[in-house]
């Protein structure tokens, strides 16, 4: 079974959560299965590494899942993109819209270099609010946001459509 497959099997779909008329994609499962894990982390490490990546920047909080351990494999250093009053040093911020509300994000002002060219890692792609923001953030901070990989986009949703940087390389590994 290739990992699609894989994924597909593991990954939950619970109704009219957290709002009615959404459908959830629950990962908690594939936590579970470390193999599988595993693999998600190797198809990102190989997927970008003649990328020339600087850092890796994980979305909170399921983007963390994912972004620190291929981090480490890759041993790149990791960014945090966290959500608004949750980081004590100086930061920027970015507002965005999810499907069923809205948001802000923020990065510490020293969490990448000038120039780094940076990997936005999260758990799955809805309608590129979140994306925006942490492009946004990265901008900023003078960065270079190369590509952001999902383990799960809802193409339903055409959040492809929705991001506004045209030039950032989208990777999922399932859709739905």
């Amino acid at each position: 079974m290739d990992l699609q497959d894989k994924l597909f099997s593991a990954i939950r779909s619970i109704n009219d959560f957290p709002v009615k008329g959404i459908i959830f994609r629950d990962i908690t499962p594939v936590l579970k299965n470390i193999a599988l894990f595993d693999e998600i982390i190797d198809c990102f490490a190989d997927k970008f590494k003649d990328k020339k990546i600087d850092t890796i920047a994980g979305v909170e909080s399921r983007g963390f899942l994912f972004a620190m351990p291929l981090a480490v494999k890759m041993n790149i250093p990791f960014a945090p993109i966290r959500k608004k009053g949750k980081l004590p040093a100086e930061k920027v911020e970015a507002a965005y819209k999810l499907e069923y509300g809205s948001a802000v994000v923020e990065m510490h002002k020293d969490a990448i270099n000038p120039g780094d060219r940076v990997l936005i890692i999260d758990d799955l792609l809805a309608t590129g609010g979140t994306i925006n923001a942490a492009t946004e953030l990265i901008e900023k901070l003078k960065g270079i946001p190369v590509a952001a990989a999902f383990v799960i986009t809802l193409e339903a949703l055409r959040a492809k459509d929705g991001i506004k940087n045209k030039d950032l390389e989208i990777f999922s590994i399932i859709k739905y």
